[in-house]
């Protein structure tokens, strides 16, 4: 049990390194891109692709690792104005309903995932590439989200801290 729970831990760690990756590299050809326009030269044309599909990756690499962190954007002002007790329930019933809906995800994206490649669609820019190499990020990362939510809802942690304004 304890390897399975180290591998798991690694693949939220890698997914996150993996997006910040991403975002570097996000970075890095936009400033090309804009330098390239500067100097007078035509970009090329896979770099603004590939900064298109850094962004899908990143965003759904990153999403678990930040559920992890409690990274995500949401508000507390009706969390921290409960008493301890009912906090508690209503975090833990907040984070079911996200397994849920992260669940739905996730098979969607299986669906989605398994379609293109059954189709053998290829998404037609730049370059040919494989659509379900963009569509595969959909079930893992809401897979993983779906476990870490769980986690929430589970385990000693609850997701709302029950302090507006304050991330613990």
């Amino acid at each position: 049990m304890r390897v399975l729970s180290r591998t798991y831990d690694f693949m939220i760690l890698a997914m996150a390194v993996l997006a910040g990756a991403g975002l570097v590299w996000l970075m890095v050809s936009v400033i090309a891109s804009v330098a390239m326009r500067n100097l007078g030269m035509q970009p090329f044309a896979w770099l603004f692709t590939s900064a298109e599909y850094s962004i899908l990756y990143l965003t759904m690499l990153g999403a678990p690792w930040l559920v992890r962190e409690k990274g995500h954007v949401h508000i507390e002002l009706v969390t921290a104005a409960l008493p301890e007790g009912l906090r508690q329930v209503v975090s833990r019933f907040v984070a079911l309903l996200c397994v849920l809906v992260c669940v739905v995800l996730a098979w969607k994206g299986v669906e989605l995932c398994l379609r293109n490649l059954e189709r053998n669609d290829f998404d037609v820019r730049a370059y040919f590439y494989p659509r379900w190499l963009l569509t595969i990020s959909f079930p893992i990362a809401f897979g993983f989200m779906a476990v870490e939510f769980a986690r929430f809802v589970f385990g000693r942690e609850i997701l709302h801290s029950g302090e507006a304004g304050i991330h613990e």
